[in-house]
């Protein structure tokens, strides 16, 4: 089940720097995540300082 990015984002990037696949993206307002190339692995979770990425 792929990762989503909640309205929580402020943006700072953290998350894409660490995707293995370059799923994540800067979006008009946030980051945003490709379903289609997350593979769940978590790495983004980990790093988000404001826990704004959760399971879909």
């Amino acid at each position: 089940m792929p990762h989503v990015i909640s309205d929580e984002c402020i943006s700072c990037g953290s998350c894409a720097e660490v995707c293995p696949t370059e799923a994540i993206s800067p979006g008009d307002t946030q980051y945003i995540i490709d379903p289609d190339i997350c593979i769940d692995c978590g790495s983004c979770v980990a790093v988000c300082p404001v826990d704004a990425i959760s399971q879909e």
